[in-house]
């Protein structure tokens, strides 16, 4: 598989993966400058020539993932029989220099109910480096022009998130169409959808959060609902509501949007692996 289809069907599977190139070359090398590989947690796709060079990389590509990083390292190895080595003698003579890049899982977050707070959560979302789904019941509010993804000046013109849109009269569908890891908020203008997103959401593997936009009464209606369809404490322990920052208690769409927005990349940034000294 050729290196840019593994990055990619990494990044479908929302595995991250180290770039691996053989930046430069001094003397005789197993491959020329300009060669890379492509390393998982499980796997290991193309080469860089073998024996102790492409070991220790690899050794050095799974530490990094396992430190979460998102900086480059840069990697020289000597190929002598004279080098002190972990996996085998590799005496071509020269020298290289590899540059391992990280490629963190893209995170992934989907919308449910693109109203005034879900439009204005969409717009700040929107800016960062996500892939974000829109799901509403309502045609209306998913239209292209009132998003601003048809070209023309809107919330999102200036997206630099990848933006699915889902139209769905049966919003809790989507649910079996994201990918592993999505981060699942709901807001929509009907606590009937709200109740049965929640509880599909549930019930639906790979889920990373669920969140609630609404009071606590209408929480502690839910959880007796919830309770009836079999979901026990410790499933609805998953569900974050009412969501936002608690220090933020102003009403307007922007102002919740901005406090959902926060505590979700607050998330997000604390799942990820902590990177070590």
């Amino acid at each position: 598989m050729d290196w840019i289809d593994a990055v990619r069907a990494l990044r479908d599977a929302r595995t991250p993966a180290v770039i691996v190139t053989l930046a430069m070359v001094r003397g005789h090398a197993p491959r020329n400058g300009g060669a890379k590989m492509v390393v998982s947690p499980g796997e290991v796709f193309g080469t860089i020539g073998g024996g102790n060079l492409e070991a220790t990389a690899i050794a050095r590509a799974r530490e990094m993932l396992g430190s979460g990083t998102a900086e480059p390292d840069l990697l020289t190895i000597a190929l002598s029989d004279k080098a002190n080595t972990d996996y085998g003698v590799q005496c071509c003579g020269g020298e290289v220099t590899l540059m391992l890049e990280p490629v963190r899982v893209v995170p992934s977050i989907a919308v449910f109910g693109v109203g005034h707070v879900g439009l204005e959560l969409a717009r700040i979302l929107a800016r960062q480096p996500v892939d974000l789904h829109l799901v509403d019941s309502r045609e209306s509010v998913l239209d292209p022009s009132r998003l601003g993804i048809d070209g023309s000046t809107g919330p999102l013109s200036d997206a630099a998130a990848q933006i699915e849109v889902h139209h769905a009269p049966v919003p809790e569908s989507v649910l079996r169409e994201l990918p592993p890891g999505t981060h699942v908020l709901v807001m929509t203008h009907d606590h009937a959808e709200d109740l049965a997103i929640v509880d599909l959401a549930l019930r639906t593997e790979g889920v990373a959060s669920i969140g609630l936009i609404g009071s606590r009464s209408k929480w502690t209606r839910f959880r007796a609902r919830l309770h009836e369809a079999g979901h026990d404490d410790a499933a609805l322990a998953r569900v974050t509501t009412p969501i936002g920052l608690p220090g933020v208690v102003g009403k307007q769409p922007a102002t919740i949007a901005v406090s959902v927005a926060a505590q979700l990349l607050q998330l997000i940034e604390q799942a990820a692996p902590v990177p070590r000294d």
